[in-house]
């Protein structure tokens, strides 16, 4: 009894497309032929492509087929990585399951990151999305550190600042800054890498601190830029003078 290579395919439960390429890398030998030019397969070929199926079918490269087969240390090898492979890719999917049942339970998280997920509600949308661009620079002791600080009580000084009117006055803008300054100064002291997000992230400084700025310019309006740059200048002018009274004592 001799079978087709279409034949030999539909046993083995593959095409023979795969068998011809089997037999272009030398997994698979090729059969005598008949009088006719046909090819002629036998059990012994269904065997060997049985096998060949079943070890790519657990994940095992054809390249590696050969290694796998001769059942010495580098084949123990090739299945250690393997299984290490498949129970990453497990917790992958696990953790995508999880993170698929939070967002079946709130839309509204559908689009943030999971470790930001369970306070993203209560922020406005335009913190959010600016949240969602700062993660994608943000290394992860400052991640965090910004869920630390996040997931506390919102303040009136963060409600006002959220509030703010673009045509706010310039007194409006410096008394907020003024009241602002003493708290950021906080938030760095307990939170350093906060203080400069370009520097503390694990991407190049220079393409961090361009998405840090980006996304301030884009989800801030011009008032909520101003009083930014205003307490900047109040801690630096207040990091000067204290530098500079350190230098009179000594």
């Amino acid at each position: 009894m001799a079978w087709s290579t279409r034949q030999l395919a539909e046993l083995a439960g593959t095409t023979t497309k795969a068998v011809r390429h089997y037999h272009e890398i030398g997994l698979l030998d090729e059969p005598e032929r008949a009088s006719n030019g046909y090819k002629r397969y036998g059990v012994s070929h269904l065997v060997r492509l049985l096998r060949i199926r079943r070890l790519t079918d657990l994940g095992v490269a054809l390249a590696d087929v050969p290694s796998v087969e001769s059942g010495n240390e580098e084949a123990r090898r090739i299945l250690r990585d393997l299984d290490a492979e498949l129970a990453a890719d497990i917790e992958r999917r696990q953790r995508m399951r999880r993170e698929l049942a939070a967002v079946m339970e709130n839309r509204a998280a559908l689009d943030m990151p999971s470790d930001f997920r369970t306070f993203a509600d209560d922020l406005p949308e335009n913190h959010r999305s600016l949240l969602l661009a700062l993660s994608s620079v943000l290394a992860p002791g400052t991640r965090a550190a910004l869920r630390e600080l996040l997931s506390g009580p919102r303040g009136d000084l963060e409600a006002e600042f959220a509030a703010l009117d673009e045509d706010a006055s310039d007194d409006v803008r410096q008394r907020l800054a003024e009241r602002m300054a003493p708290e950021v100064r906080r938030q760095h002291r307990e939170h350093p890498g906060l203080a400069e997000l370009g520097l503390s992230s694990h991407r190049e400084t220079a393409v961090a601190e361009s998405v840090v700025v980006h996304a301030l310019a884009e989800f801030h309006n011009r008032a909520h830029l101003d009083v930014l740059q205003r307490v900047h200048a109040i801690l630096f002018a207040d990091d000067t003078t204290k530098s500079e009274n350190n230098d009179a004592r000594g």
